[in-house]
């Protein structure tokens, strides 16, 4: 799709992509303008509207994970971990010394969480369908799981399995299995399951943690259910000695159990998982469980000069700037739009008498810190979004720039179904 005027153009890879909930998407794009003009701003939106847009790297709700191509008229929008909010016409919009210019109609994305669709209109077997929402955008493999175990040599979107009430079933895409598909049961609605509330958790080291699943056991009574976390074995963690007086398990309903864990390490960084076992089944599966990071309290951006003397003419001279949770930074010139360099570091090679200025002002600008405050009975994943700034002042020798910080850590607690994006294909079916 390219959309030009007068020697201004703007050139979409495609205007409809389907992606999966969880995955990283990139939308291509190129642009071209006059060679005598120059490039002062370049910006992707949803928001706003074609002459005053908002920019999605200052929009908290991507924050950390959206970044722009800094290739030479290359204007590729990559987007992380996608979520369903994230469905939305995104535009590109540049703007020159010269005039401006956004590429018209824009990239309709859709983000799909896969699911698992039974038709059991044959009497002794069910056909099972991984379904999304919208097509994706080529053919990709599947993987599928019986109770929680794998499938081998079955990468087709569909799968024929026996009638048998007590399994269930799930789909992930090949690659992507960390984001299945919900179980589901072929038969009634008591088979054998257990499905995670978040398939992602990020916490504040010292703070508590709610890890939560629902699950059913197709024969009663249950002996026993337990959780325990990757690397340990099987061992129940409420007796394990790393977290001895520091978790709890509940039921505040039938069928949805509760791990709590209280003043969280590092070392508690880990993937959990429910277990339960009756006389004749035990539930251990191979599905990912719930994947618990643990971090320290986020640290404002602090930023040094080298040398701190005096600096040279034709010298050089280096900024560098560093943050707690890791972050994406981005250096300007101050009074302006254009991107001088990204990365922590910043360097002039040889400073020249222009750099010189009786003040100078480091601002730090358009920095989205995303925060999990965790409340020590209830757990709640908040945002706490800030754009901060902040003002350093500095020896006369030293040049003006302006570096944008965006932070790359996600503390949402997410519960993702990861895939990837691809062509239309006769195999993919829509969710009716």
């Amino acid at each position: 799709m390219v959309q030009s005027q007068n020697d201004y153009a703007v050139t979409y890879t495609s205007t409809q992509i389907c992606a999966v909930k969880g995955s990283t998407v990139d939308i291509g794009c190129s642009f071209k303008h006059p060679s005598r003009v120059n490039v002062l701003k370049r910006v992707w939106f949803t928001k706003g509207n074609n002459y005053n847009p908002e920019d999605l790297k200052t929009d908290p709700a991507y924050a950390g994970r959206v970044s722009y191509s800094s290739h030479w008229k290359s204007c590729t929008l990559t987007i992380r971990d996608l979520r369903e909010s994230d469905s939305a016409v995104y535009k590109f919009r540049f703007e020159t010394d010269w005039k401006d210019f956004t590429g018209l109609p824009g990239v309709t994305l859709t983000v799909t969480a896969l699911r698992v669709h039974v038709d059991t209109s044959y009497s002794n077997w069910a056909t099972l369908t991984c379904q999304s929402s919208c097509r994706l955008n080529y053919r990709p493999s599947y993987i599928w799981y019986k109770n929680g175990h794998k499938i081998s040599r079955r990468n087709q979107y569909r799968y024929s399995a026996n009638l048998n009430p007590s399994d269930s079933y799930s789909c992930a895409v090949t690659g992507h299995e960390d984001f299945s598909s919900p179980s589901v049961c072929v038969r009634d609605d008591s088979c054998n399951r257990v499905n995670y509330s978040n398939r992602r958790i990020c916490a504040v080291k010292g703070s508590s943690v709610d890890i939560s699943c629902t699950y059913n056991s197709y024969e009663s009574p249950i002996q026993s259910k337990s959780w325990f976390r990757s690397g340990r074995g099987s061992e129940d963690l409420t007796e394990d000695s790393q977290y001895a007086g520091r978790v709890e398990v509940t039921e505040t309903e039938r069928g949805r159990s509760t791990l709590r864990i209280r003043d969280l390490t590092e070392s508690d960084s880990a993937e959990y998982h429910f277990k339960f076992k009756t006389q004749s089944f035990e539930w251990k599966s191979s599905l990912p469980g719930t994947t618990l990071t643990v971090t320290d309290a986020p640290m404002l951006p602090s930023v040094s000069v080298s040398p701190s003397g005096e600096i040279v003419e034709g010298g050089s001279v280096t900024y560098s700037s560093v943050a707690n949770p890791t972050a994406n930074y981005t250096w300007y010139k101050e009074d302006e739009d254009s991107e001088k360099a990204s990365g922590h570091n910043f360097t002039i090679t040889d400073f020249r008498p222009e750099h010189r200025k009786s003040v100078i002002i480091l601002n730090i600008i358009r920095l989205t810190l995303v925060v999990l405050m965790l409340i020590a009975l209830f757990v709640l994943g908040l945002w706490m979004r800030k754009k901060t700034h902040v003002a350093l002042e500095t020896g006369p020798n030293e040049s003006v720039n302006v570096i944008k910080v965006n932070t790359r850590a996600d503390y949402e607690n997410v519960s993702a179904s990861q895939g990837v994006t691809a062509d239309d294909t006769e195999e993919q079916e829509e969710l009716q």
